[in-house]
């Protein structure tokens, strides 16, 4: 065996124990009553309807935002107390109470341990939930707006309630915005992100 092909081997051992270690530490989050954080990634199954199923970023304020359950505080609290409170929030949209199941996919730790390319240029963090195409921790330049922020989350789905998306500073709505407005040059579309920030696109309502 040459030289090189033992570096190879050795660095794909590397890559499955690292890997392996990331699933055994959210095994065992789940199995010992770990406390959920922001940066976590939940995922959550619905038996009863597979369009609910998804991955979940908890956001710096300790919040997931789920369709037809709106928006927990999840920090803090168990996988179990997550998936019986969920479940109850659920429970009116069926005939019978749905079989819901929360699991620790990803733990914060571990994401901040991986290593990673060194940025360019700097960049600053917003948290994107609910009904966009790509939710979860972005990373933008400085000076992103609001308008620009739309095109880098991926849209909306069809569930989203775009005249009632809200920008969190802080643990604070610090605006309430209308996409077909903004989009139409209205006010808010401008305004300049900050690191941290946490944009929520809410579910629509029923003739909403």
């Amino acid at each position: 065996m040459t030289r090189s092909t033992l570096s190879l081997t050795r660095l794909w051992h590397l890559l499955c124990l690292t890997l392996a270690f990331g699933v055994l530490a959210a095994h065992q989050a789940d199995a010992q009553g770990y406390q959920i954080r922001a940066g976590d990634k939940l995922r959550i199954e619905v038996l009863e309807d597979a369009s609910l199923n998804r991955s979940v970023l908890v956001a710096p304020d300790g919040r997931i935002s789920v369709p037809q359950a709106g928006t927990i505080s999840v920090r803090g609290q168990s996988v179990e107390t997550v998936q019986a409170n969920l479940t109850q929030r659920l429970a009116s949209n069926f005939a019978n109470t749905p079989n819901v199941f929360v699991s620790i996919e990803q733990l914060a730790e571990q994401r901040e341990r991986l290593p990673t390319a060194p940025a360019p240029e700097p960049v600053i963090t917003v948290y994107v939930m609910g009904e966009v195409g790509r939710p979860g921790k972005l990373d933008v330049k400085p000076g992103t707006n609001v308008l620009q922020m739309f095109a880098v989350m991926g849209g909306f789905t069809k569930f989203a309630a775009t005249k009632r998306i809200q920008l969190r500073r802080g643990g604070a709505v610090v605006s309430k915005l209308n996409y077909d407005a903004i989009e139409k040059g209205g006010q808010g579309g401008q305004a300049t992100l900050r690191d941290g920030d946490v944009i929520v696109v809410p579910q629509r309502r029923l003739f909403e």
